[in-house]
């Protein structure tokens, strides 16, 4: 029973619907829920109007009066006992760093950075692998009120600075190298490059042995244990860190998130929805440029210990990961779609090769994960284990939905809205549609929508980004976020994600997600991975070619085509099926994994504008070969 209303909230779709129509008593419920008093400069005032000042999208303002820190949110978990930080790597190689270690770490790394002029506002750039030292030097910066902004040595020197040098960073963290799929990655002269993109005063420090090149070495600045951090208290929405969109067909979007914010929403995902605590081990497989590397560090503000993981999720095969959750009696593992089906498309028996006693929550993100994976999990993995299939963003570094404890699992689905996310599915002019496919819209503010985004002084790409949506008709009375995802949510609460509404497939005037043609294709044994497309040609003609690549070993044949064509007729309709099935090279995908859905298709379409930016795709090379089957196509 909620004392505020008086509703009876003892199911979780009464909580989630109080939770959305009072902002500020749920919000204010989470505060007081985690002590956050506790790390404010002052307790928070009486009133709604102290929790949400201003309700408007874009806008929103939230926490007027508050002072915190994010690190002090972890910090205060420094007397636990054992290790807050593990990290590995593809050869198994293993450090720790304890919560007894913490505070002095990041007090050192804190220092250093003083010491190199990095003050409130100013920005620390990474070019990292998944390591524990990331997340020190994330820690450090936070702790000064500085910003930080990091990119994963996947991306070539070019690359990242067309992201980080956006920011005029005052200092470089980098490492010597990594391990990647058995070969050793040498990132020394990549790194010096980098910094000389970044700018001339530039300090680097460099994690690893750096050779002839002469930087800052961090293990010189972490073996000084004389400081302890004073983390600054900041407004609740002063800048912690800034994300990058994956820029494929424009310059990255520098996306700022708030101190404040992401505290509030990290901590309701990680110990609300996720159940995670001191006694937890999470570990999300990750890398530095994708927000899950910002979600798993979350952890920390419960206690909990995260994995940090330096390598391939697949090499030598999908059971590495398999072993790192034995190995570290992980209780919450998150993963995405891909390394689930390699390990199904192995014959990995997890459950049966593994001690997996310890895991109680597998976590999915990066696309839809198709009803045949829960079931896999189920027979292969562990009976009963829940799966918490997410849905959210880079946009507002968190979920909008997943599972839930306590929720019941629905095979292809995900189980439901997150607490505080006004999430609705809309019609074409604005009307909320249940158990219909519609556009994926957010109705009310989040604490960690986007502060801003980086030198959009008007806000106008902000704006442009979410809320300028054109409905049919009068449309709705203020703005809403629109996602631009399609989306069913159910009479029950639940969420089916259709895929992109932005690469929509219109055959014949009937509107069609690729996710539900993903799930059936590639749950067939000899595919690996499908790229669906819809090409608008002239007056009346449509193009809808398939394209697929193969496990090792299989072959393509009519009977393999024939086999495609009828499970997605029989499973979905007539007019899902592709006008053609082809064999391709391989998909292109962002850097974070996104299929290149809608710039793709403008390829094919002929479209001469389209300028894909090689340096945020996966492949690159990849991209000729379907601008040549474009070409090739005669309508």
């Amino acid at each position: 029973m909620s004392a505020r209303t008086g509703q009876d909230l003892s199911t979780y779709g009464a909580l989630w619907q109080q939770s959305v129509t009072d902002l500020p008593g749920f919000w204010r419920g989470v505060w007081d829920f985690f002590n956050l008093d506790a790390i404010a400069e002052t307790p928070l005032a009486a009133g709604d109007s102290a929790v949400l000042a201003d309700d408007s999208m874009p806008g929103a303002v939230w926490f007027p009066e508050v002072k915190l820190n994010y690190v002090d949110a972890i910090l205060r978990h420094a007397g636990l006992p054992g290790e807050a930080i593990v990290g590995l790597d593809e050869d198994g190689n293993r450090c720790a760093i304890t919560w007894a270690e913490l505070p002095t770490r990041v007090g050192a790394v804190a220092h250093a950075l003083r010491e190199a002029g990095v003050g409130v506002g100013d920005v620390v750039a990474a070019y990292l692998p998944d390591l524990p030292e990331t997340v020190i030097a994330f820690l450090a910066t936070a702790s000064l009120g500085a910003i930080w902004s990091g990119c994963g040595q996947d991306y070539a020197p070019e690359g990242a600075a067309g992201r980080l040098a956006q920011l005029d960073p005052k200092v470089l963290i980098s490492a010597a190298g990594y391990r990647y799929n058995g070969r050793d990655i040498d990132k020394r002269a990549e790194s010096v490059e980098l910094a000389s993109l970044l700018g001339e005063n530039l300090t680097h420090i460099m994690v690893g042995d750096p050779g002839a090149h002469s930087v800052t070495r961090w293990s010189d600045i972490v073996a000084d244990t004389d400081h302890l951090p004073e983390p600054l208290k900041v407004p609740f929405d002063h800048p912690l860190w800034v994300l990058f969109s994956s820029g494929t067909t424009g310059k990255p979007k520098g996306i700022v998130h708030g101190h404040g914010g992401v505290v509030l929403e990290h901590l309701k995902a990680a110990a609300i929805q996720s159940d995670l605590t001191e006694q937890s081990v999470f570990f999300w497989q990750t890398a530095l440029s994708w927000m899950m590397w910002n979600y798993q560090v979350a952890g920390l503000l419960v206690g909990a210990r995260i994995i940090t993981y330096s390598g391939s999720a697949l090499y030598p095969d999908a059971d590495r990961l398999w072993q790192i959750v034995e190995g570290e009696r992980v209780t919450f593992f998150g993963t995405s779609p891909g390394q689930l089906q390699a390990s199904r498309k192995g014959n990995l028996y997890p459950g049966t090769d593994h001690d997996l006693s310890s895991l109680t929550l597998l976590g999915s993100t990066g696309s839809t994960l198709a009803a045949d994976l829960f079931d896999w999990v189920d027979d292969n993995v562990k009976a009963g284990l829940p799966i918490s299939s997410i849905s959210g963003g880079t946009d507002v570094v968190s979920a909008f939905a997943g599972g839930s404890t306590g929720v019941p699992v629905v095979a292809g689905e995900l189980s439901t809205r997150y607490l505080g996310v006004a999430l609705e599915s809309w019609s074409p002019s604005g009307e909320p549609l249940v158990d219909e496919v519609g556009e994926m819209v957010i109705t009310a503010p989040m604490p960690s929508m986007p502060v801003m985004f980086w030198n959009d002084h008007t806000g106008e790409r902000y704006r442009n980004a979410y809320f300028t949506h054109t409905w049919e008709g009068e449309g709705p009375a203020k703005p809403v976020w629109r996602h631009g995802d399609w989306v069913t949510v159910t009479d029950r609460g639940s969420l089916v994600i259709h895929g992109r509404s932005d690469a929509t497939l219109n055959r014949h005037g009937i509107r069609m997600g690729s996710a539900d043609i993903y799930e059936i294709v590639e749950g067939i044994p000899e595919i690996a991975e499908a790229f669906v497309l819809g090409v608008d040609g002239p007056p009346g003609k449509y193009w809808m070619p398939l394209f697929v690549t193969l496990v090792p070993g299989a072959e393509f044949t009519d009977e393999l085509t024939s086999r495609v064509a009828s499970e997605v007729k029989q499973k979905l309709s007539p007019r899902h099926v592709p006008d053609e099935i082809v064999v391709a090279p391989g998909i292109p995908h962002t850097r974070t994994g996104k299929k290149l859905e809608v710039p793709v298709t403008a390829i094919l379409a002929g479209r001469s504008e389209v300028n894909i930016d090689p340096k945020s795709v996966d492949d690159y090379a990849l991209i000729d070969w379907y601008a040549d089957q474009g070409r090739k196509h005669r309508w």
